[in-house]
Formats: structure tokens, sequence, C-alpha cells
């Protein structure tokens, strides 16, 4: 036996210089540190049985951490699959990676799951996690693995992919994306005695003992890899956690992101619908959603003519040449809706954006620096094939609106413009009520991208620039971008923590070129501008979504489609009241009366599940003495208000756009 140095790395230490035993393995290295599950290795991913050798610079990977969520979640798919098979003799495996926050893994079976099934499969993976199986790695050959797997036709197939290919398809990076294959033992803690096996490239957890927490979500069909031409499997989803106590929070969250799930909201509010008569993607606005909607767009549209934005209107379809022309054809043709042939064999597309419509705009006449920036500014619908498995009410939709700026300005002004403009964003979402944001910037993706890399390098740092300024976190997307140029994208958190993508600003100037837009300088040449793309919603449908989700349809009192209802004690305090909401609504405030034969408590419980924000209950003394009584959404009560100081905090908390 002889000693090896090695060199121990933590975050915010200094590394340490360790001598240990030839033979000493990672999980020696970190013994005792019992949130330990995996160690980095010259930043590579290794199991605690890797065996050490001398010069390696080696980092404990904590459970909690993004890659030992990972590797925890990965390991009980593994426990997933076994139990499946122990359940289901005749059960052949697909994929199992770990996914956010939790895992899945792939069967083809012969009928789908029961829920039943999946409760007795939770119960057998309790079992196995008991048993305290160990995770044992060994490398094989192509040749062996195949023989080894016979029954298993998927991972014959996988083994097919090895390397490059394998980051392709779906989730089979997890089993074989290594440069060598290698498969999982599981063994049994006491005699050693196979007990499973899987084809992975790992890392996994010591022991299946090592799972703190975990819990089956639900089964789903799925095409294998994830293409419609394959065979469809079926899908178990589960979670896992580092502790009982976060599997409890994390159940608590999906629970109250149920309650808030725009699509139920919505019908239960009476806010929109998807008719199946209409199709997949494809949402009615119903009166009250119709009002959100509309105050959302007007408050928009007086903010951006506030900021020098100009209003245009361009049509919903067009030749397909100017598709063509922008690109998009090139890019995007599997996202659009097919063609129609009109005007003798023209094929016409519906718009899947609208910016080279804007660019026509720009090009209809001669254009002079003065002019510049020029701002243009729609509410344009556009339409979008996505497939039917990723539609998902108003925030994956097929045809939606979107709030579509294209900015029109010289290179000198392109830095000055993306800092005034980002600051414009991101106060108006302030606006709406999210003021929770961080940033991300999406770099160049070299397979899917036109222009030269100096173009791409100055457009890419001067966005970079104007997100600094803001002083909030700014994340690297590599590779993310769109085709044409660089982008900058707003992430905002909502009142459960949930991150959705907002606002994105993107810097183009290859449009500009490929539709040979102009201005006049200063000097009398002609000159290209530079191009910025902006949507700050991203679009109407999927703004409302997110905010009908963040306040859990309890709107702001000037977004909501009722601001108040008038509820009378008796049929003879009715008219009373109407004279209050006639008063209000000649103020712009949107008051109704519930004049029905309903009990009053009753009235009160339909509002509050209505999330009305006010409650205007009239009763004799309030007649009496010309005063209201408020009924706050909370629950709380004032009495005895005066008409005229009642009116006037209705339009004050309205004005301010404060939440009650």
């Amino acid at each position: 036996m002889s000693d090896v140095n090695v060199i121990v790395k933590r975050e915010s230490a200094e590394p340490e210089e360790r001598v240990v035993t030839t033979g000493t393995t990672a999980g020696a290295l970190f013994e005792g540190e019992r949130t330990v599950v995996a160690a980095r290795v010259a930043g590579q991913l290794k199991d605690l049985s890797y065996e050490l050798a001398a010069g390696d610079e080696v980092e404990p990977v904590e459970i909690s951490s993004e890659d030992g969520l990972n590797i925890l979640r990965h390991s009980t798919a593994h426990v997933l699959a076994q139990a499946v098979q122990e359940l289901f003799p005749d059960a052949k495996l697909g994929i199992g990676p770990p996914i956010k926050d939790g895992f899945y893994y792939d069967f083809d079976v012969e009928k789908p799951f029961h829920p039943d099934d999946l409760k007795r499969i939770e119960k057998k993976m309790q079992e196995i996690q008991k048993r305290g199986q160990r995770f044992a790695r060994r490398v094989t050959t192509d040749e062996d693995a195949r023989e080894e797997l016979a029954d298993e036709p998927y991972k014959l197939e996988l083994i097919g992919l090895k390397g490059s290919a394998a980051e392709a398809a779906e989730g089979a990076s997890a089993e074989v994306g290594a440069g060598e294959l290698t498969i999982y033992d599981n063994l049994d803690a006491k005699t050693g005695e196979l007990c499973w096996k899987d084809l992975c490239r790992g890392p996994h957890l010591p022991t299946t003992r090592m799972i703190p927490a975990f819990k089956l979500m639900r089964s789903a069909a799925a095409y294998w890899r994830g293409s419609e031409k394959n065979p469809q499997l079926q899908r178990i989803y589960g979670t896992a956690w580092p502790s009982k106590d976060e599997l409890k929070a994390y159940l608590e969250f999906l629970a109250e992101a149920e309650k808030r799930d725009h699509r139920k909201l919505g019908s239960e509010l009476d806010l929109f619908s998807i008719p199946e008569e209409i199709g997949s993607g494809l949402a009615v606005f119903h009166p009250r959603g119709g009002i959100i909607r509309r105050v959302m767009e007007d408050y928009s549209r007086r903010r951006h003519e506030e900021a020098g934005y100009e209003f245009v209107y361009t049509p919903h379809a067009t030749k397909g040449k100017l598709f063509e022309k922008s690109g998009h054809l090139d890019w995007y043709a599997d996202g659009m809706y097919p063609p129609m042939q009109l005007d003798e064999g023209t094929d016409y597309y519906l718009k899947p954006m609208n910016c080279p419509m804007h660019n026509l705009i720009f090009d209809a006449r001669g254009r002079s620096y003065r002019e510049l920036p020029l701002r243009l500014f729609e509410f344009g619908t556009v339409y979008r094939y996505e497939k039917s498995g990723v539609v998902h009410g108003l925030t994956r939709a097929r045809g939606f609106t979107q709030d579509d700026a294209h900015i029109y300005c010289t290179k000198e002004q392109m830095a000055d413009e993306l800092d005034s403009l980002l600051t414009f964003v991101l106060n108006l979402l302030r606006d709406y009520g999210l003021d929770d944001f961080y940033l991300e910037l999406s770099t160049k993706d070299p397979e899917k991208s036109i222009g030269s890399d100096e173009v791409w390098e100055e457009a890419t740092e001067t966005l970079r620039q104007a997100a600094e300024k803001q002083g909030l976190e700014l994340v690297l997307d590599p590779g993310g971008a769109a085709f044409y140029g660089p982008k900058i994208s707003v992430q905002a958190k909502d009142a459960i923590g949930r991150t959705w993508q907002m606002s994105t600003i993107q810097v183009d100037f290859n449009l500009p070129e490929r539709f040979d837009l102009e201005y006049t300088g200063p000097d009398g040449t002609k000159q290209r501008p530079v191009m910025i793309h902006r949507a700050l919603f991203g679009s109407i449908e999927r703004f409302f979504a997110v905010l009908l989700e963040h306040y859990a349809g309890a709107f702001p009192a000037w977004l909501a489609p009722v601001q108040a209802v008038g509820i009378p004690v008796g049929d003879g305090h009715v008219e009373y009241l109407e004279e209050f909401a006639g008063e209000a609504r000649r103020r712009g405030l949107r008051v109704e009366v519930d004049s029905s034969s309903d009990r009053m408590q009753k009235k009160i419980r339909n509002h509050q599940k209505a999330k009305v924000p006010f409650m205007i209950i009239v009763g004799d003394d309030d007649m009496t003495g010309g005063t209201v009584s408020f009924r706050y959404r909370d629950g709380s009560q004032k009495n005895g208000i005066p008409r005229d100081q009642a009116l006037a905090e209705l339009v004050d908390v309205v004005e301010r756009r404060v939440q009650v």
C-alpha cells in the first residue's frame, strides 16, 4: 500500500491537500458527512465508491445541491423501476431521468397503470428502500450489454445512441450519455446478491436506504423518446426530497398551486373557456374575463403612449414569401400552421409573429435619423401550431395576442434605448403586482443563427451592460437566443415562488439587413437601423394566466371585473344602493347591486367566492344616516361610512392599484 495526495475543494474555503492510502474511496474521504451523496472529481460527478488517484481534485456533493437532488431523484427512479418489475414482471424498461422537482420512468406494459397500481408500487418502493440495497457501478461493453439486456428492447436501442447522439434524445443522456457504457447493479445489503440492474451512466446514492423521502404523483402516456412515430409507453412521475419535511412542504406547495390553476379559476370565476368546438389552444374570453383583459391592455396602452410608442395594426395572414424573406420559414416552419393556397396557388400563412410586418411599415417610406428611435407597438394576434401534448390553458396556446413592440434606432442610440426600455418593462410589470425578478441573457446558438460573430458579440455585450445596470441577478442561457439575435428575458416570481418568463428584449442586426431597411443619416448617406424586438407580457393570454394564479383570482380592485357589489339587507334598500352604484359608475368604477331573492348571508358567500374586493352593505341605519357599510375581501367590516367618503375610498384604492 502507498499514499497519494489529493486536493479537497469546498465552497467558500481554501483547497486542502490531503494524504490518503491507495484505494481510498471518495466516501471514505468524506466519512461522517451524512449529507454528502457523491463527489465531483476534476469536474466530473462520481459515486462515493470511486477510488481516489494521485492529484485528484475532489469536491463533496451535498444532497440538497442541484447535482445532489438529481442524484437522489435518479436513484429513486431506479427504485421505482425495480418495484414495477417486481410487481409486473413483463414490464419493459424505457428511461428514468431526474427532472425538475422529481423524476419519471417509462414502461412498456400491457395496460395503463391504475391509481391503485401506484399505491402498490409505492409500497414496494418503500420495502426496497428499507432493504438498503447497494448501487454498484460496473463498466461493460456494447456486446456484453446487449447480451445482458436482450429482453429489454428499449435499452438495446439506447446502446446504439451512446455518446453525443444520446444528448439529443429525450432523457437518454441519463442512461448512455457518457463515453463508456455502464450498468448499475442493485445488490443485497447482506449477501451481495444481485437484486436488479439497469443500464445507466450514474452516479447514484451509495444505498437505497439513503433515499429520505419520496412519493409517486401520477401516471401518463408518453411516446418513446418523445416522438409520435414511436410506441406509446406508460410514464410514472414521482418526487423525492432530502427530508420528509421538504417533501411535505413540496406537496403543500402543489396543493396551493392546484388551487391557483388558472384553468380551474377561469371556469369558477367565469372568465374564459377553451371550447372543443373551436379547438385546442384557442380561448374565448367571457364578459368578466374580457373586462380584466381590457383594463390590462388599456393601462399598458396608456403607459406606452406616454413613453413615445406609436400604435400600428397588421393583418392575421400573409403571403408565405414574407416569411421566406424574414427567415422564419427556414427556422420556424414546424411551429406554423400549414399554408392556405389562394390566388391561383399562392401560399398564405397565419402569422406566427408580427416583426416582418412591422419592417414593412418602417420601409413604407423614406426614414430620417430625426425620426429615430421609432417605436412601433401592436396588440397583434399570432398563431403557432403547438403540439397537443404541450398546449396548456392560456400559458401555452395556439392563438394568442402579443403586446409586441419593435424599436428602430441608430447604433449610437442602442445602449440608451436598451437601458430605458428595460427600466420601462420592469416598472410596468411592477405596476401589475410582480416585483421579484432576475434577468436571463440568452446567447448565440451556433447551429441556429444568422449573421457574423462580430455583430452577435456587439449585440450581446450591449444587452449585458443594460441588464447589469438594473442591479438584478443576471443568469446566462448559453445558446438560447433566437436565430436573429441575443435576448434578455425577465424572469418573475409569483406569490408562491414559481418563476415565469415574462418580458423579452432582443437586439437584431440581421432582419434590417434581410429587409434592406435604411434611414438617411445626418450626412445624407443611407444607413442601416438596429432593430430591437420586445414583448412585455409575452402574450396577453399568458400574462392574464400568470396574474390569475399570482392573485389566486383575487385581483386588486383596479383589475377586478367587479370592484364592488351592493348587498341590501332587505328589498327596501335596493333603490338606495342603485343610486350609490350609479354615482360610482359615473366615477369610472365597476359596481353592481345584487337584488336577487337570495338571503343576505348567501349573497355575501357568493361574492366572497367570486373574490369581489368590496361589498357595500346597506340597512335602515345607513339609509337614515346617508352612509354605507364596507365589507372587505378578508371578512373585516367598517360601518357607517358617509357615501362621499366611501366613493372616495373606492376611487383611491383603484387609482393607487393596491391590493385590499
